[in-house]
């Protein structure tokens, strides 16, 4: 199994870079993780709701290109399946045993497009909050480190 996130936006924060780059090598020994960044569509300051439609499929485009055939897409929304720490556990275990390849697709600030959505086996909500855009990436790397951790028997899930 591996794992890729495709996600869009290139240019993180520091602190979002120092975060993402701790977990990332935690979980490298465990599963086999890829980061791919992919452009963002430009954004003007009065954009119309029809530009923003045509953003979300310039990037749309973007995640489904980089898509593997092999892999599994789960769209990373609000509006998605919520899980807990130890649920994701379970499912990560599944896809492991299945040997399946994953990529999780984080979209822009607007969300993702349709085909996406549509292209997607299933989507996934870290949380009903609507997050920084950034920071997704970060909660996203932990929290398959933490089921990693628990799949693995590492001291690093305390809850209980």
């Amino acid at each position: 199994m591996k794992i890729r996130i495709l996600t869009i936006g290139q240019k993180m924060p520091d602190w979002v870079l120092t975060g993402f780059a701790d977990y990332f090598r935690r979980i490298q020994p465990f599963v086999q993780t890829q980061l791919i960044e992919l452009p963002m569509a430009k954004r003007g300051k009065n954009d119309s709701e029809a530009d923003i439609q045509k953003y979300c499929q310039i990037e749309g485009e973007s995640i489904l290109n980089a898509l593997k055939s092999a892999e599994v897409l789960i769209a990373l929304e609000v509006g998605g399946r919520e899980f807990s720490t130890e649920q994701l556990a379970d499912t990560m275990k599944g896809w492991m045993l299945e040997g399946q390849d994953i990529a999780l697709a984080i979209g822009g600030p607007d969300g993702h497009s349709e085909e996406v959505r549509k292209a997607a086996a299933w989507h996934w909500s870290l949380s009903r909050l609507t997050l920084p855009h950034p920071l997704v990436r970060v909660m996203l790397i932990e929290q398959l480190y933490r089921a990693m951790s628990i799949n693995h028997h590492h001291p690093y899930h305390r809850a209980g």
